[in-house]
């Protein structure tokens, strides 16, 4: 088997145990958004604005929550995810809601090869890109799936968090792409007693590194800002310091945590 293939069946595996444990999770909180709570962050319900009437493109998906919340918003969305067992069970989130949601279940680079349109937006968030290798493919799905003068929206955990060990104690990782980073994971973000141990392969990408592929590949970059918290309870040593806020003390604020992009595709 080749690298390639090998690294999309070791992560395919690995999302697929993690699902169900994710769906069953109080991070996750299924049971509020049942009821109608959106998934969505402030961040990128800001980026996003009305995006009623309009085709999104939900790249790396998982279980669908956030494009369903995409759909609650007025959009015709459209997920995309690499784990079948994911795509399963949003399909059937979806249908017990009543949207028509749809799901495809492919690796991103494979994407041509299921669906043939163009959209208004593509959206994607927050530990996504650190699963891809060859960001330059992935910004071409990007432009590609995109209407000229469509919108690419972006947030994500900023590269510099991932340069540190889990208790944010030392620099061990490289802030650019080097290496596929191979390791044993234990637990999940989402439930660290889930019964998950499983081989992960991921890549550490710069922010100039997503920056000038998406240029490369005709995109107009129309914002990039930095924020020093993470709305997600989601790594060890965080702190809640303001609702929905969440930071690493021994840093006293002093890194960014996420990033968000806003980009349009040229008309030429």
């Amino acid at each position: 088997m080749s690298f390639e293939k090998d690294y999309i069946e070791k992560n395919k595996q690995l999302w697929n145990k993690k699902t169900d444990f994710h769906i069953d999770s109080e991070f996750y909180d299924m049971e509020n958004f049942l009821k109608g709570k959106s998934s969505l962050n402030e961040t990128e319900l800001k980026l996003l604005g009305n995006i009623t009437g309009k085709s999104v493109l939900h790249l790396q998906c998982h279980f669908g929550q956030d494009t369903i919340s995409l759909s609650r918003m007025g959009a015709k969305a459209t997920g995309v995810d690499l784990s079948d067992h994911a795509i399963e069970r949003a399909k059937v989130i979806a249908q017990s809601l009543a949207f028509d949601t749809e799901f495809i279940c492919c690796n991103i680079y494979d994407l041509p090869n299921h669906l043939n349109k163009q959209f208004d937006v593509v959206f994607t968030s927050y530990g996504t890109i650190g699963w891809l290798p060859d960001l330059d493919e992935w910004a071409k799905i990007v432009s590609m799936f995109l209407k000229p003068s469509g919108k690419f929206i972006m947030a994500d955990f900023h590269p510099v968090v991932w340069m540190f060990d889990n208790n944010f104690e030392k620099i061990i990782y490289s802030y650019f792409k080097s290496e596929p980073i191979v390791e044993l994971e234990s637990g999940t973000y989402a439930d660290i007693t889930a019964e998950v141990n499983l081989e992960s392969v991921t890549w550490n990408h710069s922010t100039s590194e997503v920056i000038n592929n998406l240029i490369k590949n005709g995109l107009v970059i129309n914002s990039f800002d930095e924020f020093d918290y993470s709305p997600y309870n989601c790594f060890n040593q965080a702190k809640e310091t303001e609702t929905g806020k969440f930071q690493i003390p021994i840093f006293d604020n002093k890194i960014p945590m996420v990033f968000a992009i806003v980009a349009t595709k040229g008309n030429s």
